[in-house]
């Protein structure tokens, strides 16, 4: 599975040239993998390891819409390990592209904890049961 987030390029993500600041780019990245990773371990405590070399191939201007991907490529005994790939979502051009990202999950006191997975599971395949519909759970409160 890929996770895909999007953004708007806007003048405060700009560096002094007018483009994506990287800086910026690479945030989002985090913030998205970290998001992915804590939904994949199932553990709020999912912190970034590690993250390879980072080829920027394109840049994006303001005003441009991107899109991030990421895609799980390994799961170790407490981490995963993800791929990254930017695009222009309007020229499909590559803006940058990360070989490895890898997120660890922790437990209360800061150490790696086992997660048990081996293979990607979905949000809704993971809390079936927990989900109550929201007009059944609208009438609920309102009785």
């Amino acid at each position: 599975m890929t996770f895909r987030s999007r953004r708007w390029v806007r003048p405060e993500d700009l560096n002094a040239h007018g483009t994506l600041f990287g800086g910026s780019l690479l945030r989002w990245i985090d913030e998205e993998a970290a998001i992915y990773a804590i939904i994949q371990l199932g553990n709020p405590r999912a912190v970034t390891k590690y993250i390879s070399e980072i080829d920027f191939v394109s840049s994006a201007q303001q005003g441009d819409l991107i899109e991030m991907g990421l895609r799980a490529i390994a799961f170790g005994r407490t981490s995963l390990t993800m791929r990254a790939e930017v695009r222009n979502m309007i020229t499909r051009d590559r803006i940058l592209a990360i070989e490895k990202i890898v997120f660890v999950g922790l437990d209360d006191h800061g150490h790696p904890v086992p997660h048990g997975y081996t293979d990607i599971t979905y949000e809704r395949d993971r809390l079936p049961h927990h989900r109550v519909p929201m007009r059944q759970a609208h009438q609920s409160t309102a009785d």
